[in-house]
């Protein structure tokens, strides 16, 4: 009997949602994210895909209630943040220290990938990416600016001619390669053969520290072996400059945490020169 009473309840409770007193667009809403079997209202498919999509949006504006109540204290909660892999490996692990020293109550959370990740679908706050594509979904900043230069060993000399490199490069192994340099006596364009292929420019660096092959490389990774004269630097390659980002999406609300963040990449990079970030990864 008491189940009879709740079902009929139940169902009434929902007929009164849909039907009466809210404007009509909540009306059609709550019933196309609302369905009842057997006496339960649950989720359908498009309500759980309404809390999927606003649930974000919906802790942000919790978050950001909670600031201003609190008079706008130090950031607070989880921060996940996507990175490429060279700049994980060289600069990542000493901007998160010195982060999480500087704001105790955020919980930073790191992955690293080169791939393009889905923000909102991944749960990211803000991505670092190298060059990226522009894309409507996404606002953000320049940090850093960094160059390719061919670098190699001291021992492995520049063949005479425009004669074949030796080359060690990321990624699989082509038959040959042709880079286009400006050295101090003119341009030149290289043709390479590839020795080795490596999936990490850090390797890469180690291999050609070893003098089996010249490499393209960051200024950046390769200015600490290049003042210490285990580099030599044979010219700046051709083409755009790389240039490091961080993105956040346009449809969020800039998060306390995110703000944190990006004022934390100003502080350590404040001129963004590949020489910075040289110094900031060897200090």
């Amino acid at each position: 009997m008491a189940g009879s009473v709740r079902q009929l309840a139940q169902a009434a409770a929902r007929r009164r949602l849909c039907h009466e007193g809210w404007p009509s667009w909540k009306q059609a809403l709550t019933c196309a994210c609302l369905s009842g079997a057997h006496g339960h209202l649950k989720l359908t498919e498009e309500g759980r895909a309404l809390f999927e999509r606003t649930g974000l949006l919906l802790a942000e504006l919790e978050e950001t209630a909670a600031a201003i109540a609190s008079g706008g204290r130090s950031p607070r909660g989880r921060l996940r943040i996507s990175a490429p892999l060279l700049f994980s490996q060289t600069a990542m692990g000493k901007l998160a220290a010195g982060f999480a020293r500087k704001y105790p109550d955020v919980r930073l959370e790191v992955t690293t990938e080169d791939r393009t990740v889905d923000m909102i679908e991944e749960g990211y706050d803000l991505v670092i990416r190298v060059n990226p594509e522009p894309d409507v979904n996404l606002v953000g900043r320049v940090f850093l600016h960094d160059q390719l230069v061919v670098v190699a060993s001291p021992d492995l000399r520049l063949p005479p001619d425009n004669g074949p490199v030796p080359a060690v490069v990321r990624g699989p192994i082509s038959q040959v390669e042709a880079w286009e340099v400006t050295t101090p006596s003119g341009k030149r364009n290289f043709t390479t053969t590839p020795v080795l292929g490596l999936s990490s420019l850090v390797m890469v660096r180690d291999a050609v520290r070893m003098g089996v092959g010249a490499a393209r490389l960051p200024l950046s990774l390769a200015s600490p072996d290049l003042a210490a004269g285990r580099l030599v630097r044979w010219g700046d390659v051709e083409g755009p400059e790389t240039a490091l980002w961080a993105l956040y999406p346009t449809r969020r609300l800039l998060s306390a945490r995110v703000s944190a963040f990006l004022e934390h990449l100003r502080d350590a990079f404040p001129q963004g020169t590949p020489s910075e970030l040289a110094a900031y990864v060897g200090g």
